[in-house]
Parts: structure tokens; C-alpha cells; sequence
């Protein structure tokens, strides 16, 4: 276990900060988030605090409710013709951006074609579109080769990239180049004149937003009332500092506490400590798949055994084994797909001396792995220490490159060599909601086309074509254990486990609801 700054000590360096304002107003929320906010565009990158504040800024034709059901949210209405393969998505009347313009259906049409291109949902509802029009300025027309019923799925789903409905001048934008101006139709305006890289990103409530008039508030579906005029997040990545701001009521809200710190929190009295999300956190090893060492999926497969899941666990979460899960595979324990196929590759005798035969056998060589280690977050701190510790045991060269996350995010987007800024090696998880289904960009194994890392599995690919084809759970769990016996063939990633993560607030903050951090129906009482 990484071991932390004291409470104590900690909190005579916050009470000394100047950047955090004691004196609350009832009207301004202020957040830590995971990490700083680097990256503003939520179809440009999968990072969740970047889901998360699209989510404030722009909103979506679709929301998910508590129960996971898919709602319409910006619109009024939906209607399905031709057995399945016609559907026009009616928006709601009076719908405005946050530059004053309406929004009108070729808006959307522009807003789901650029979040097509770079999610794997989407592109897959893409490739049985023979045709997206806005047909007048209410409707969105999609005319399909084929049935696709995740439809409404795909446009509300919470995993990312999210589909943010934005203006057509800036959809038009291409979706691998980021946006420079951000204009939503959401329920909080983005501040972009009071952002400062590194320290805050302020968000003001859009008074023109009209909620939903009917549905139950949940995730996000139904009405989204905004009863906060500011939203600060505010980075601190010293996690002590952190944790005294919220003691001292500088700060409402720390997303991801660390567990060595939980126990003060808790005997604080006035500071609530709970798990928001019951699908927890899924962790695992991306690796560059187009470079060395790990361009060669035999070594990729020898790694594997030399994954202790427990380590990772235990670094992450501490030794409370309610807490943490291992034996965990390629879906979300407890989810209708999660299965024990081939599994025996991670919960095996752990053999040091043979993983380092087969990584011979299978032609390495020593090369360098340049493992980027996002030190800002202590969970992907520990993920690193570990992993790094759990290579060098099998004699890879390990180079140790300390990064904030913000700047793996980014960096991680480029495919070339170490020697050009490249990488080989990265720690980061996904919401155990997100690994439920194949869906998502976790699966899409298409060399170049798919998620960073760029595994090109056409098995695996194929078998995500079947799955969304399926007509029944039986067929679907088939193949999802199919699925997962490629995996351990291709290795796309590397799973190290799933944890539950706890978030912390003061008590005088109601209306937050499961899940990620979502700002509107929150309010001071």
C-alpha cells in the first residue's frame, strides 16, 4: 500500500492555500474532479472527467434513467416505420444553444456523424445507416439498411465518447481534431474566459436551459434543473491537501478519495462517504499494439501470467476484500455476459521463470517498454507502481515515465515509437457499466480505427458484429464467452480487477444521484 501525506499535516497546508476560498455561497458548488481537465471535447478523447463535463455543457437526444433504461431527452418524440429500419427522433420545441440559436435537427444530424467517427457504437450504428437526413428542422431521419433496435442506446448511452449535440459549424469540425469553442445546449455554460490549466474549469448556469417537464430526474434522463449559478472544479492533486479543503468546507465535493484518507473523512461528522457506483471500477493494461515490445501478441499473451490481480487490489484499495474483486476477466462481474472462459491464464499458479521463457520464445528481445505512469491520481499511480514492479520481475526493461493524466490522455493518442513521442504502456480503467456489453470502444478491436492502443483482433471484431445481431440472451452469452477466449489470444488489454470507488461530500449537499458525477438536481439545503 502507497502511503499518504497525514490528515494533520495536510491540513495546515490547505487552510494556507489561497486559491480556495473558505466562505461558501449557497449558489456556488465547488468540486475536485479525478484529475485536471485537459482535454474540453467529449468526442476527442474517452477520458471520464471529460465525459463528465460534457455532460454539464452539452446535452443528449437520449438520456440513460437509474434503472439503465434508455429515455428521449431532447426529444418529444420517436416514432419507427419499415419493421424497424426507419426512424424519425422528433426534438422538443424551444430548445436553444448557449450562443442563442435553436437547435434544429441538422444540428444533430452534423453531432452524430462526428461522434460516429470515433465511437465504436456509433460507428457500428453508422455502417447500417443508408441514410441520416433532417427531413424539416424537428426531425432526425435515419433510414437503415438493417434493423439496429440499440439505436436509442447508442445515442443516450453514459459510456464514452458520449454523443454531445452541439451546432452544426462546429460538428463539422473533424472529429480527430479537438474543438476550439465550445457551444451546448446543456444545463451549464462552459467558462472558457476563466479556465486556468492545471488549477480550475468554471462552468455558469444557462438560464434559457428549459428541462424536461415530465419524467422522473435520474442520470441522465429526465428533468435536468440547474440549482447552482457556478460550478468551480478545482485541482488539487496532493490528495491530504484535498481532503482537509473538504473538512474545512473550502471545497463540497472530492470524486475520488483515497482509502487511507477515507477513515478520517468518515469520523469527520459532517462529510458523507458512500459508493455512488455499484458496477465499480474495472482496471487493466492498454498496451501500444503498433510498436515494440508489445506489437507482438505473443508477448502480450506471456504477460499475462505474470498478473497478480490481488497486488493491483490491495495497492488501490487497501486490504478490505469487500471492497475489491479479483478473478476478474473481460466483462463486469455480476453482469448476465461475465464468464469463467479461459480464466486459468489469470488465476493460475503464478510462474515468474516461465513467463520469462515464453516472453523469449516469443521474441523478445529487452526492448524498452515506456510505461506512462499517471502520477496525479493515486489509483493509476498504484496501477503503475505495480505493473512496472510486475514487468521488471520478468526481466522486461521498464522505463518509468511519471506523467500527470491529463497529459497521457493526450499523448497517448500518439501511434509512433518511443523515440517520437510514442508509448508503450498505460494504466486507466472503465466504469464496470461500460464492460456489461460489447458495445463499446473497449472492444473495438480494428487496428488504427479503434481505441488508443490499437488492437487489431478481426475475431473479436467479428464477434461484436454477432453479438449486436443477436436476437436472444442465450446467443448473446454465447458469444460473449467466445469473446473472451479470443482475448486471451489477442490481448487487447489486460484486466488487474475491479474495486468499488467511494466519493465524498459535505451533508448539507442533496439530490445526488448514482453513478458519475452529474451537477444538475444537486443542490445546498
Amino acid at each position: 500500500m502507497i502511503r499518504r501525506r497525514g490528515l494533520l499535516a495536510a491540513s495546515a497546508v490547505a487552510l494556507a492555500t489561497p486559491s480556495l476560498v473558505r466562505a461558501q455561497s449557497s449558489r456556488v458548488l465547488k468540486f475536485i474532479p479525478q484529475s485536471d481537465l485537459t482535454v474540453v471535447d467529449p468526442v476527442w478523447t474517452t477520458a471520464y472527467n471529460t465525459r463528465n463535463h460534457g455532460y454539464m455543457v452539452f446535452d443528449t437526444l437520449f438520456g440513460m434513467d437509474a434503472s439503465y433504461r434508455i429515455q428521449p431527452q431532447m426529444l418529444a418524440g420517436v416514432r419507427t416505420e419499415d419493421d424497424g429500419k426507419r426512424w424519425d427522433l422528433v426534438l422538443r420545441d424551444g430548445l436553444l444553444f448557449h450562443d442563442g440559436t435553436p437547435v434544429l435537427a441538422r444540428d444533430a444530424v452534423a453531432s452524430i456523424r462526428r461522434w460516429a467517427k470515433r465511437d465504436a457504437l456509433g460507428g457500428s450504428l453508422m455502417a447500417a445507416t443508408d441514410e441520416l437526413s433532417a427531413p424539416d428542422d424537428k426531425t432526425i431521419r435515419f433510414r437503415l439498411k438493417k434493423p439496429f433496435p440499440a439505436l436509442p442506446y447508442a445515442l443516450g448511452k453514459t459510456s464514452t465518447p458520449m454523443c454531445p449535440i452541439m451546432p452544426a459549424r462546429l460538428a463539422e469540425t473533424d472529429a480527430f481534431k479537438q474543438l476550439t469553442e465550445l457551444v451546448g445546449s446543456g444545463p451549464y455554460r462552459f467558462k472558457a474566459d476563466e479556465r486556468r490549466s492545471g488549477d480550475r474549469s468554471v462552468y455558469e448556469r444557462f438560464a434559457e436551459y428549459k428541462p424536461r417537464q415530465d419524467g422522473t430526474p435520474g442520470w441522465t434522463a429526465g428533468p435536468k434543473v440547474a440549482h447552482f449559478d457556478r460550478i468551480e472544479w478545482i485541482t488539487i492533486p496532493d490528495e491530504g491537501t484535498a481532503a482537509a479543503a473538504l473538512q474545512a468546507g473550502e471545497v463540497d465535493w472530492w470524486e475520488l478519495p483515497t482509502d487511507d484518507l477515507l477513515p478520517a473523512l468518515r469520523r469527520a461528522g459532517h462529510i458523507k462517504v458512500e459508493v455512488k457506483d455499484p458496477t465499480g471500477v474495472m482496471g487493466f493494461l492498454k498496451m501500444n499494439c503498433l510498436q515494440p515490445p508489445f506489437d507482438n501478441p505473443g508477448v502480450r499473451r506471456a504477460l499475462l501470467g505474470a498478473v497478480v490481480q490481488a497486488d493491483y487490489m490491495t495497492a488501490i484499495a487497501g486490504t478490505d476484500p469487500k471492497m475489491w474483486r479479483t478473478g476478474v476477466g473481460v466483462f463486469c462481474p455480476g453482469t448476465e455476459l461475465a464468464n469463467d472462459a479461459g480464466m486459468e491464464v489469470l488465476t493460475g499458479k503464478r510462474d515468474f521463470a516461465r513467463v520469462r521463457q515464453e516472453l523469449a520464445a516469443a521474441g523478445y528481445k529487452g526492448e524498452t517498454v515506456a510505461l506512462m505512469v499517471a502520477t496525479d491520481t493515486h489509483y493509476r499511480r498504484a496501477m503503475g507502481d505495480v505493473g512496472a514492479d510486475m514487468m521488471k520481475s520478468v526481466g522486461m526493461t521498464v522505463d518509468y515515465q511519471a506523467v500527470d493524466w491529463g497529459t497521457a490522455v493526450i499523448r497517448r493518442e500518439n501511434k509512433g515509437p518511443v523515440d517520437k513521442g510514442g508509448w508503450s504502456g498505460l494504466y486507466t480503467t472503465l466504469s464496470g457499466l461500460d464492460l456489461q456489453v460489447p458495445s463499446g470502444h473497449a472492444f473495438r478491436t480494428t487496428g488504427e480505427t479503434g481505441w488508443f492502443g490499437w488492437a487489431n483482433s478481426p475475431r473479436i471484431a467479428a464477434l461484436r458484429n454477432e453479438w449486436l445481431d443477436a436476437a436472444d440472451i442465450p446467443t448473446q452469452k454465447r458469444i460473449a464467452v467466445e469473446i473472451q477466449r479470443q482475448w486471451w489470444i489477442d490481448v487487447p488489454h489486460i484486466p488487474i480487477g475491479q474495486w468499488l470507488q467511494p466519493t465524498a461530500w459535505r451533508d448539507d449537499m442533496t439530490g445526488m444521484v448514482e453513478g458519475f458525477p452529474i451537477f444538475w438536481n444537486l443542490r445546498r439545503a
